[in-house]
């Protein structure tokens, strides 16, 4: 669904930045927090406890898989231009 929704201009590049470091789209970047602040907002209701402190601090495990491949992929460039007694 299509929906227009006014937030502040620095949460606005601050979210298109975040969604470029993390090489997804921004509309993947918002649905991602709209259903984590409605899961977090629903567990407390229940009265779960939230996601620990770490788990914000780091993010999902969603974003890690992004971030792991853009590590691995920067690690293959680097260490495919040594040779291999040279990063032992």
């Amino acid at each position: 669904m299509k929906t227009t929704v006014e937030i502040p201009d620095t949460l606005f590049r601050k979210a298109k930045a975040k969604a470029a470091d993390l090489g997804i789209p921004l509309k993947d970047l918002f649905t991602d927090a709209v259903r984590h602040y409605l899961q977090r907002s629903a567990d407390s209701s229940k009265g779960q406890p939230s996601a620990p402190a770490w788990r914000s601090a780091f993010g999902g495990l969603r974003e890690l898989h992004t971030e792991t491949r853009k590590i691995n992929r920067v690690l293959e460039e680097e260490f495919g231009q040594l040779e291999e007694d040279q990063w032992r």
